[in-house]
């Protein structure tokens, strides 16, 4: 950073100092901010953290923005030196100049648009998804999903209590939170994750564990979230509409097994005994283990996790992860709906994945 940006550009003075000294203030807070996150309030934490996590977009959008910048700088300089050329240090130290400035244009102009679309409101989602096994009499029954909120350092009451609106405004007949609802303790949380309360659905409102609850305490979320009415689906199913709705099952985390006390992801504990002739939607946090969902017989499988790559090009990077990453897919018979999220995680930064509150509209194959 420092290299290319102020060294290569060859900023005069006192805009090279005072650059300079900027550039290690901002790498020293990164690096105190997680570590004094840990021991000081939320309330003194979240200003600093809203610097440091934005501090971190930036610093990944600009090293990328580099990255590109200095290939093209490389190609410019070996052309004009196959051109015959002669190597000029002030012709060398202008290509320098415009490639930094073209890299930081590039890289504060893509942080500063995904803050507005992080920090903009939640926009709601459709899907609609045919089902065979579906009753004519649930067809049209609404799930509205909610997942990867991460309530936090950077993302409290005011977001949450929005996005409880909006969801409430929908009128859904089931509420689905699949996971990674939290970052942070019950202690340091409960205050921000109140307005969940508030949440009402026909049927109820349902959640299942993601990674993140699991470096939160998850037993003691699990306690409070059923405290604000929530039913917590830990490898277990209930019935949505009587005899003549639909199974959904829900299952501990993917990577919760290590976590002792009972958890675990179980599909099969989820399912044993389950009537085949209904059809079933599992609420599972991580999208790896379709596969397993498809071959039991789930007819649709929600999940999050991924953010959709939350910004641009990690959605590439996810693919080596996930077996999806964003959207509706189809397999042999499961379906899956990989949300893309409804909050952010670390920086507050969208960048080709726009945050959203999903409402999943379930219909009856036409037969």
């Amino acid at each position: 950073m420092w290299a290319r940006l102020i060294r290569d550009a060859a900023l005069p003075a006192p805009w090279a100092r005072l650059a300079t000294i900027v550039l290690v203030v901002l790498f020293v807070l990164l690096m105190a901010g997680f570590v004094a996150f840990r021991f000081v309030p939320r309330s003194v934490a979240s200003p600093v953290m809203w610097v440091v996590y934005s501090w971190l977009g930036v610093l990944f959008f600009l090293v990328m923005a580099l990255g590109v910048s200095d290939l093209a700088r490389v190609v410019t300089l070996r052309v004009q030196a196959h051109g015959g050329v002669v190597d000029d240090p002030e012709r060398r130290q202008a290509i320098s100049r415009l490639f930094a400035g073209g890299a930081a244009l590039l890289g504060l102009g893509a942080s500063g648009a995904g803050v507005v679309s992080a920090l903009s409101p939640v926009a709601v989602k459709r899907v609609r998804v045919a089902i065979d096994r579906l009753t004519r009499s649930a067809s049209g029954t609404r799930i509205v999903q909610l997942t990867d909120v991460h309530i936090g350092p950077t993302i409290g009451k005011g977001f949450i209590e929005d996005v409880v609106a909006r969801v409430n405004a929908l009128e859904p007949d089931v509420i689905a939170i699949t996971g990674d609802l939290v970052d942070g303790s019950v202690e340091e949380l409960a205050e921000h994750a109140a307005p969940l309360a508030k949440l009402r659905a026909k049927h109820g409102v349902y959640f299942v564990t993601g990674n993140h609850e699991y470096y939160s305490g998850a037993d003691e979320w699990i306690a409070h979230l059923r405290k604000l009415g929530m039913t917590v689906l830990r490898n277990e199913r209930v019935r949505i509409g009587g005899e003549e709705g639909f199974d959904l099952a829900g299952i501990d985390d993917h990577s919760s097994g290590g976590f002792g006390n009972g958890h675990g992801s179980d599909l099969r504990k989820a399912l044993e005994g389950r009537d085949a002739a209904r059809a079933c939607v599992l609420l599972a946090h991580q999208p790896r283990g379709i596969e397993l969902a498809d071959e039991l017989g789930v007819d649709l499988q929600l999940s999050g996790h991924t953010h959709g790559g939350q910004m641009f090009p990690w959605n590439l990077a996810v693919r080596l992860q996930q077996p999806f990453v964003a959207g509706l897919h189809k397999l042999a018979r499961a379906q899956i709906y990989v949300s893309k999220g409804t909050g952010y995680w670390g920086p507050p930064m969208r960048v080709g994945a726009p945050a959203e509150i999903t409402e999943i509209e379930l219909v009856a194959s036409p037969s």
